[in-house]
């Protein structure tokens, strides 16, 4: 019988998924997800709140469904994350005059000052990757990336 040592430097290759995008990006969101909720804990947010008070920061008055839209999230799923980031003093919804079903999410003065303090930890785990990508290749990374979520944002969604 012969024993393996593990070699914690050794990189597996990714066999048949090596060309395909759906299993490279899960494994790069798995490594910066981690990494993220680690820098995030002392916060005391669930997973998706930063995002989420971004996204409102940039679009004051967007509406729950939107929100969910440029998450890439269900609405069911994105519900708890602005119900918990409201009953910390952090967002607001406001139900709009023209249509009484539709929240308007704002964040409060608390919102935008923990979204800052917030902003430090999530640069650092995005860190490695920047030092590791010229200028023009992070702005052409983002970039694409910019790309991929349009189009399969704007594309119907395919059936298995």
């Amino acid at each position: 019988m012969i024993a393996e040592v593990e070699d914690p430097g050794r990189t597996l290759h990714p066999g048949a998924t090596a060309g395909y995008l759906g299993p490279k990006v899960r494994v790069l969101w798995n490594l910066l997800s981690a990494r993220m909720v680690a820098a995030l804990a002392p916060f005391g947010l669930r997973s998706g709140a930063f995002s989420t008070l971004a996204l409102i920061s940039a679009n004051p008055g967007c509406s729950q469904t939107e929100l969910a839209r440029g998450l890439g999230m269900d609405k069911s799923a994105v519900v708890p994350i602005i119900d918990e980031l409201e009953k910390r003093g952090l967002a607001t919804r406001v139900r709009t005059s023209h249509d009484r079903r539709r929240h308007a999410l704002m964040l409060t003065e608390q919102g935008e000052a923990m979204m800052h303090r917030m902003l430090e930890p999530i640069t650092s785990v995005g860190r490695p990757v920047r030092e590791a990508l010229s200028e023009q290749e992070m702005e052409q990374l983002l970039s694409l990336l910019d790309r991929a979520y349009l189009a399969l944002a704007q594309s119907p969604q395919s059936q298995p």
